[in-house]
């Protein structure tokens, strides 16, 4: 069955020189516009498609892809203000609308926010709001440590990264454990560090135990790659230099340097670190 703001898998129940009608279950007939059909199609063909809302307020489907679905957050770029709301780009022909009422600020055209997709309880159509915290999942969370999450970067505190889980909780990424440049909408994997009693939740874009000291070994192997097998860096060097090269800290460098020796990958010398030859 087809769900606004989402995408399904639809039969064709009919061909016209316009377009493909699919069966939208208690939606009924559903138009995929023959510029989207793919080619050869006919009826009873399943086609994945993406079921919304044209500029005449009619059900329709596509075979676009959005940048975001209903239940989702995501960042988008606001294309056009009027006396309606914002409209952003997520993708496809007819733009989404961010009501005044939803607005956390006045959005500007040509800036983009953090939004989370919604349906209209009252008519089905999708919108957008950038008051996050209403959306964001307020139950006890049953992440494990170490879990594996996506996270969508939301906005700085004064300790760290405010991140959105799995389209879900909020998280806290500490400043302090951060060796990389973040931007505010970006997409990255990270980890569980804790869920703390108050449900609070910490997070880690490093693995913990072996498995980070074997993705600190890559990334610094990918370093010496880079800089034709030679980095000017030894267990004596500053910390600020070894986080302007290699992004890391020092005790990260140097579990790093120590992986890489022991697995014969790298000489240490007296003025840096040397690639091992991998002929």
């Amino acid at each position: 069955m087809a769900v606004p703001g989402k995408t399904s898998t639809l039969p064709i129940t009919r061909i016209v020189e316009f377009g493909v009608y699919l069966d939208g279950g208690e939606l009924g007939e559903i138009l995929l516009p023959m510029k989207w059909a793919p080619e050869n199609c006919k009826p009873d063909d399943r086609i994945e498609v993406f079921v919304y809302f044209d500029s005449s307020d009619r059900l329709i489907a596509t075979t676009m892809k959005p940048l975001a679905k209903v239940g989702e957050f995501a960042y988008l770029k606001v294309k056009a203000v009027n006396e309606v709301g914002a409209f952003l780009d997520w993708g496809l022909e007819k733009d989404l609308l961010v009501p005044y009422r939803e607005q956390a600020s006045r959005m500007q055209e040509g800036k983009s926010y953090i939004v989370y997709l919604f349906a209209d309880p009252q008519n089905g159509r999708i919108a957008a709001s950038s008051k996050v915290e209403k959306f964001l999942n307020q139950e006890p969370p049953d992440y494990k440590p170490m879990q594996e999450v996506e996270l969508l970067l939301w906005r700085t505190s004064e300790i760290g990264y405010l991140a959105i889980i799995n389209n879900s909780h909020e998280g806290l990424i500490y400043a302090s454990e951060v060796f990389q440049e973040l931007e505010r909408g970006q997409r990255i994997h990270g980890y569980i560090s804790k869920v703390r009693e108050d449900g609070k939740i910490d997070l880690t874009l490093t693995k913990q135990g072996y498995g980070k000291i074997e993705e600190l070994a890559a990334r610094l192997l990918e370093i010496l790659r880079e800089n034709g097998g030679y980095i000017d860096l030894n267990d004596k060097s500053p910390a600020e230099e070894i986080y302007l090269i290699c992004q890391m800290s020092k005790k990260n460098f140097k579990m790093a340097v120590g992986y890489l020796y022991k697995n014969r990958l790298i000489d240490l010398r007296d003025s840096g670190i040397a690639l091992v030859s991998e002929d």
